[in-house]
């Protein structure tokens, strides 16, 4: 199985991919039908604030998970990303349940800064978690599907790389969207 799995790591990253941000833009585009999702108003009003907690944990465990495989320490990694993975996860299930109800959280400050800061920072922090979720999903499946020694004749390495940088830039980004929503205006 695992063999066979193996040989279809870029099939699973484009279907868990699609599937992944269907539902997002799904959500976001209002497709979820009323009724479907349960209301909590507290855990509604929560959800921005524990985001943003998740979104600085996940940049600190991202981070420490870099700094250990450059230290050789592949348990630590390994530790450290599959946590940055399950923030992330339930980043996006928290703000999908949200968004589902709620829609987007609109921009009450003045238009300028709408215009000028936050919505160029808002489309930057959208554009980079799209293009990490493929990225993600890639370099998981590839560390699920081989033993280590085999990871370093992969693009596990150079992709993740690449995967973490983004990642970190879009969670600080979505912290940053945070604080124009709910801190400045």
């Amino acid at each position: 199985m695992a063999v066979e799995l193996r040989n279809q790591v870029p099939a699973l990253t484009a279907v868990l991919s699609i599937v992944s941000l269907g539902a997002v833009f799904g959500a976001v585009g209002g497709v979820v039908p009323d009724g479907l999702l349960p209301r909590n108003e507290s855990l509604i009003a929560l959800i921005p604030h524990l985001n943003v907690v998740i979104s600085a944990t996940a940049i600190v465990t991202i981070g420490a998970g870099w700094r250990a495989i450059r230290r050789n320490n592949v348990a630590r990694h390994r530790a450290f990303m599959l946590a940055s993975f399950a923030l992330f996860s339930l980043f996006l299930l928290l703000y999908l349940y949200r968004v589902s109800l709620e829609g987007p959280e609109p921009f009450t400050g003045p238009a300028a800064i709408e215009q000028f800061v936050y919505l160029p920072m808002l489309a930057i922090h959208i554009l980079l978690a799209v293009c990490c979720v493929p990225l993600l999903f890639y370099v998981l499946l590839l560390a699920a599907t081989r033993p280590v020694d085999a990871l370093y004749l992969t693009r596990h390495r150079s992709v993740g790389q690449v995967a973490a940088v983004l990642w970190v830039v879009s969670f600080a980004l979505g912290i940053g969207v945070y604080v124009f929503l709910y801190v400045l205006y």
